[in-house]
């Protein structure tokens, strides 16, 4: 039961978000493996650390799954991952792709939430 409770205590919640610069492969390759390098950077993660990402992206970028560009890098190809499309907003940021992971981290440790590019305007408070 206490091996239950210390392993709770230490589950995080990160999240984040990176704008691409165009709706091709290329494009969002780039964006996600920068927001990918920095989620780990920034929170000091190793691969076995992060449990499952969840990435949406706005209804403007369909060239190609963020979750596919994630699992082959980093070494993360055993973590969970999801693709969904972010409701519609009008005058949301164009070409926006979130993600929240779910990671072990130290109680001790403070979260460095990645919020890249154009989507730094969504949480200014995080950047």
């Amino acid at each position: 039961m206490s091996d239950s409770k210390s392993f709770n205590n230490d589950l995080s919640v990160i999240r984040g978000a990176i704008t691409s610069t165009e709706n091709t492969k290329s494009a969002i390759e780039d964006a996600v493996n920068e927001l990918i390098d920095e989620l780990i950077i920034r929170n000091d993660l190793k691969p076995q650390n992060i449990l499952s990402i969840t990435f949406t992206v706005t209804n403007d970028i369909n060239a190609c799954f963020p979750a596919s560009i994630a699992r082959k890098s980093n070494g993360l190809d055993s973590v969970a991952f999801l693709d969904c499309q972010q409701m519609f907003v009008p005058n949301d940021i164009d070409l926006c792709i979130r993600l929240m992971a779910l990671v072990k981290l130290s109680n001790e440790r403070k979260i460095n939430h990645p919020y890249l590019r154009g989507a730094s305007n969504l949480r200014p408070d995080r950047c």
